[in-house]
């Protein structure tokens, strides 16, 4: 049986690794689907998280590692949301390019749910452990 953290971050993993895949981020205005594997920043970015994730899951007896790595992946995906925000507001007056948003454009979000759900067990468990520790 798992930790609770555990499948909160194996959801995570799935969010940023498998469905940018299936869910396009925008239709742009000539009617074509944007993928996040057409831009090199949107493909490090996902692929970053989806590592840190991994990582994060890997190292399960490590609990001050997991936080810190959840904490790391919860910036990243702020960064690729405010990406995403500031390709859909598209500055200073220049054509549109973004259309119709994609689902693929909330993925960060959902994954910043579960990393913040993540890390919450996380400090479950080490407060668990530092008050086991005090008792000895």
């Amino acid at each position: 049986m798992f930790r609770p953290q555990t499948y909160y971050l194996i959801l995570c993993l799935v969010i940023t690794g498998v469905l940018p895949f299936i869910f396009p981020l925008w239709i742009d205005t000539t009617g074509k689907t944007f993928f996040f594997m057409m831009d090199i920043v949107y493909v490090s970015l996902f692929g970053l998280s989806t590592t840190l994730s991994l990582l994060s899951i890997l190292s399960h007896k490590k609990r001050q590692q997991q936080f810190v790595m959840g904490r790391l992946n919860m910036i990243l995906n702020l960064i690729l949301l405010g990406l995403f925000v500031y390709r859909t507001l598209n500055l200073s007056g220049e054509t549109a390019t973004v259309s119709e948003k994609g689902i693929g454009m909330f993925l960060p979000i959902f994954s910043i749910v579960f990393l913040v759900l993540a890390n919450k067990a996380i400090k479950k468990d080490e407060d668990l452990v530092k008050s086991v520790d005090r008792l000895r």
